[in-house]
């Protein structure tokens, strides 16, 4: 199986209309790709962790949904998905899994699709199992054993008594969760279990750096502490012996797998002397015959054994170290290749500056100071007429009546206020309604006291050159009045019937 399913493309789809991008990212790494969850969506999902406005549970029911597939790639993804931010995410997020009741339930879980499936399922399991255990230490605790403080001022070197000795069981019972997980090098055959194991591998570093240093503080405050407390001491003690081989065993499996020798750390084994030792201490205080043994022996073998753990405790803190050192540098440098694509892209982009192919270029570096042209302005005139230039406007060519004479030198108005000579009217199309007033009124104008309706309904350019000897019924151009009543007076004169 290879490649995002059919499920995986509508499920994100379904997301992306709800507008859940969160959802989203967590369908995206936990695909049914057998390969381990992609880093740009865990860096994505550890940044939500980050912002105050992402809801962590609605994060984290996101991921306990996802484990209740059947495909076992899925859930083993989505328990890896979970562990990262475990790890590398706000604290806020282990806060919200600690104080759940219930986390993974998946002791059950077997995926029967195939011999890859059972395989796997058993180590879905184990695995589940560890991250609950995580969960329910950090609710124990108040803090995770693999970010704590280390070293001679750190938190498990400066615990009092008490708290010590009901701490440390805590480590050994997560520390018992990872180890339980249990591969050989033969079985890490897919990306996936491989991303698990390498999550696992860092954790055990640093809980058993902070068990070391846990352990280091037991030592010393032993020979100080009550009957009651030395027993409950010298058991934890004996449990550490045996995690101290089973963590060695599951380093070379770590060596085995290809993990770089430098980055496994030593175990330097604390001499058998102090066992008898702490033994002996015991049994005389619960009033035991022991042999006999000096104060100095016993603190030279106490000395020896603290030298010797503190040593290891070193080798991990200084492989954490290196770990940390080289997650920064690669961030660094992810964030350096950032930077010079984001120069690369600003250095592609097309100049704002004038050129001569731009609209708004000039021609030969010159600026045009031709005025521009008001379409709304008074046009002047010029002699006594000007021609408008657009039909559109001139709407008294509707009016040209069909006997008006080009030649009587008569100026008339135009739309835009502006006057022009008249122009010879064009003959009207045949088969087109043409009225004749003149027939209509019974006779005919002629000679200058021929007028048309048109000629009527234009007033006169004042101060125009009209003719001095202009007829008594000639239009008074300037007054509409005046020049309707003229028009009814010559009608009266031209038809007889009408004048008695």
């Amino acid at each position: 199986m290879s490649g995002q399913s059919i499920t995986d493309r509508i499920t994100a789809a379904q997301h992306s209309v709800t507008g859940s991008a969160v959802s989203k990212t967590v369908c995206k790494a936990t695909t049914h790709e057998i390969m381990g969850p992609k880093k740009k969506h865990l860096d994505y999902l550890i940044h939500c962790t980050n912002e105050m406005n992402v809801n962590i549970p609605q994060l984290a029911d996101s991921l306990f949904e996802r484990t209740t597939n059947t495909s076992w790639v899925v859930v083993f993804k989505s328990l890896i998905t979970t562990h990262h931010l475990m790890v590398y995410g706000n604290e806020r997020f282990v806060q919200y899994l600690a104080s759940r009741n219930t986390l993974f339930n998946l002791s059950n879980f077997l995926d029967k699709s195939g011999l890859q499936g059972y395989d796997m399922s058993t180590f879905i399991r184990r695995y589940s199992r560890y991250l609950n255990e995580k969960a329910v230490s950090y609710r124990q605790v108040a803090f995770d054993f693999t970010k704590v403080k280390r070293g001679v001022d750190g938190v498990m070197r400066t615990m009092n008594t008490e708290k010590l000795l009901k701490t440390i069981p805590i480590i050994q019972n997560q520390m018992d969760a990872l180890l339980d997980f249990n591969v050989n090098a033969n079985e890490l055959t897919n990306g996936v279990i491989n991303a698990a194991f390498m999550l696992l591998f860092k954790d055990s570093i640093r809980l058993f750096a902070a068990y070391n240093e846990g352990i280091i503080n037991l030592l010393e405050k032993y020979f100080d502490m009550k009957k009651t407390q030395c027993k409950e001491g010298l058991d934890i003690y004996k449990k550490f012996l045996t995690r101290m081989t089973r963590i060695s065993e599951f380093l070379k499996v770590a060596e085995q797998v290809g993990i770089d020798r430098g980055d496994i750390p030593d175990l330097s084994q604390a001499p058998s002397s102090l066992l008898e030792a702490l033994e002996q201490h015991l049994a005389s205080l619960e009033g035991k015959k022991v042999k006999d043994s000096t104060a100095a022996s016993r603190a030279s073998t106490l000395s020896n054994a603290v030298s010797s753990l503190a040593s290891t405790g070193m080798s991990f803190t200084k492989v954490d170290e290196r770990e940390k050192q080289a997650a920064l540098e690669e961030e660094q440098a992810r964030l350096k290749a950032l930077k010079e694509q984001r120069l690369k892209e600003l250095s592609k982009r097309p100049s704002f500056a004038t050129t001569d192919t731009s609209p708004i270029s000039t021609t030969g570096g010159t600026i045009s100071t031709a005025p521009a042209i008001d379409l709304f302005s008074t046009p002047s005139c010029s002699n006594g007429a000007v021609k408008m230039e657009s039909d559109l406007f001139d709407l008294q060519s509707t009016f040209q009546p069909s006997m008006q004479s080009a030649s009587s030198g008569l100026p008339v108005a135009t739309a835009w206020a502006g006057y022009s000579t008249p122009q010879p009217p064009p003959q009207p199309p045949a088969g087109s309604l043409q009225v004749d007033f003149e027939s209509v009124f019974g006779t005919k104008a002629t000679g200058s006291n021929s007028h048309s309706v048109d000629d009527i309904l234009k007033p006169t350019l004042a101060g125009s050159n009209q003719p001095s000897n202009q007829q008594p019924d000639k239009l008074v151009s300037d007054d509409l009045d005046s020049s309707l009543a003229n028009l009814v007076g010559n009608l009266g004169i031209g038809n007889g019937t009408m004048k008695k």
